[in-house]
């Protein structure tokens, strides 16, 4: 069950720090993520603590640690020092997509949307200046965002807009979407006019900045045959979740598509061991044939860095791990 209440996240940022004391050599990955829980349960200086302490052990991440610390001081009135680390990391210049992003819409969600359109400007030439398709999923997000942030101070469009309109597959188009005129109530009694509202706000949901803004994807679990092979006969229990190798396989990729056509943005594959999920059922004092392990399970792969990102590119290998490309295996119509 995905956490609701500002309780639920405090629990669920606590079962993370636990699980970061089990495994210190992934500490990094699961502290963001309880620090992550800690903001949405208005645990914002406790959060902050977190950020200082991974600050503090050479993380792999700086950049992306500081962009977090920064945005989340900005919402408990620490602006002076949050701008300070917003100008830090601009000057440092991340080669990843994630930092620019979350600095670049701290700016805009405190409507300094000049400030924001020049850092997601020169995030764009940092790393948008190869042809279009080269882009990762970070990237097309950053260029995305910079569209709207462009969108609503009337500027022109620009190459990198162009770029956004074509990355741009929802129904809505970005001009539309990112329209600063567009009523968010229509006032009218026409269903038609009010379902074409809801498509735009369901299109804007699907793309929006919150969950590509955090490194972490929406995972789902992948057993290789062998594994799973062992986790049924070890545990019959969970055969009502995996009746077949096949079945497992067209139920992730059916999942996968259903999450995407959802607007679910950021999805991942994390690969499943018994062993692996045997020790997270112990540290969990449950037993492994309780199918609720398994999701939770999937979250905490992912954040330890365990997920690849889905769909695979154009041109590789299928994430089922057979020799054809995704587009000839699980990714065929």
């Amino acid at each position: 069950m995905r956490p609701d209440t500002p309780a639920d996240h405090t629990t669920e940022a606590e079962r993370l720090l636990r699980t970061a004391a089990t495994y210190p050599e992934d500490h990094e990955p699961l502290l963001l993520r309880a620090a992550a829980h800690l903001e949405l349960a208005g645990a914002r200086a406790r959060a902050t603590d977190l950020y200082d302490t991974l600050l503090g052990s050479s993380p792999q991440n700086p950049s992306l640690i500081r962009a977090l610390k920064a945005a989340n001081l900005w919402e408990y009135g620490h602006e002076a020092e949050a701008r300070a680390i917003i100008e830090g990391v601009r000057t440092s210049a991340p080669g990843d997509a994630a930092p620019w992003e979350i600095i670049a819409e701290t700016l805009e969600a405190h409507d300094e949307l000049e400030a924001s359109e020049a850092t997601f400007t020169a995030a764009a030439r940092l790393l948008a200046g190869g042809e279009q398709g080269d882009e990762d999923y970070a990237t097309q997000s950053l260029l995305i965002s910079r569209h709207r942030v462009r969108r609503m101070l009337a500027l022109p469009h620009d190459a990198w807009d162009t770029r956004a309109d074509a990355l741009h597959t929802a129904e809505v188009p970005l001009d539309e979407l990112h329209d600063p005129k567009r009523l968010w109530s229509l006032g009218s009694d026409d269903p038609a006019e009010l379902q074409a509202e809801i498509t735009r706000l369901r299109s804007e949901l699907g793309s929006y900045r919150t969950a590509l803004s955090r490194p972490f994807p929406v995972a789902v679990l992948h057993w290789p045959e062998r594994e799973l092979d062992e986790l049924l006969a070890a545990y019959p229990e969970l055969e009502a979740e995996y009746p077949t190798y096949r079945a497992h396989l067209t139920d992730l990729e059916a999942s996968l598509r259903e999450l995407s056509a959802a607007g679910t943005p950021n999805l991942g594959i994390v690969p499943a061991t018994v062993p692996s999920y045997e020790a997270f059922a112990a540290s969990e004092a449950s037993t492994p044939a309780n199918p609720a392990l398994l999701p939770q399970y999937a979250t905490t792969l992912a954040a330890r860095g365990r997920a690849t990102p889905w769909p695979p590119a154009r041109g590789t290998g299928c994430w089922c791990g057979t020799a054809a490309t995704y587009g000839d295996c699980h990714g065929a119509d």
